[in-house]
């Protein structure tokens, strides 16, 4: 895609705006968050599979991202998609570190390659198309999307690879929330080093 968009000097935006983060370990943080089009994994619960096609949504240049991203209070600034790691994300992180030295955070499947300086990576992985092996070691937080009662093994065989240090999380998949969390309750009560992430977003009607 046109030498992937420039080298990531171009991204396909499909939307940025200023909010509370929502989910796992920095739900009711404030952040900027950039989300980029494009995905290939397919996830049939997936609630954002608008970005999906990313021939939808214009390349814009990431200094105009980053000067949008640098007028809010805020130091930090969540990419997301899609698959942002569709991308090389070099130009847009260093940029924001330039500018205001920002605080990046990443929120990917992992199953494409690292690209970009990050301080925070939350690796929530699909097991239609699994991390990378380079990603256990890195991820800061695994956040587990739980479908169904089975979606819990694949949460173990990826906490027994991320490193002690991370912080594990199981997320209700948000259209089967009152059938799964009454499971997800019940498996974090027995296997307590997990805790429970709710899209709170959702519940209070942000973006």
């Amino acid at each position: 895609m046109n030498s992937l968009l420039d080298e990531g000097r171009l991204l396909p935006l499909v939307e940025d705006f200023y909010t509370l983060q929502g989910e796992g370990f920095h739900t009711g943080s404030p952040a900027y968050f950039i989300r980029l089009g494009g995905c290939d994994i397919g996830c049939s619960w997936c609630d954002s599979k608008y970005t999906w096609n990313p021939s939808l949504f214009p390349p814009v240049p990431v200094s105009d991202i980053i000067a949008r991203a640098v007028i809010y209070p805020a130091r930090a600034v969540v990419i997301t998609g899609g698959e942002p790691l569709n991308y090389p994300l070099g130009p847009l992180c260093k940029g924001l570190k330039k500018a205001a030295d920002i605080r990046i955070l990443l929120e990917t499947s992992g199953a494409k390659p690292m690209s970009g300086q990050m301080d925070w990576i939350c690796l929530s992985p699909k097991q239609n198309h699994p991390p990378l092996p380079e990603f256990y070691p890195l991820a800061n937080e695994l956040k587990v999307i739980v479908n169904g009662p089975l979606d819990m093994e694949w949460a173990e065989f990826n906490r027994k690879k991320v490193s002690p240090e991370c912080h594990l999380y199981l997320q209700p998949e948000w259209s089967r929330r009152e059938s799964v969390i009454p499971h997800i309750v019940s498996y974090i009560k027995a296997n307590p080093e997990w805790r429970i992430s709710l899209q709170t977003h959702k519940y209070i009607n942000i973006p």
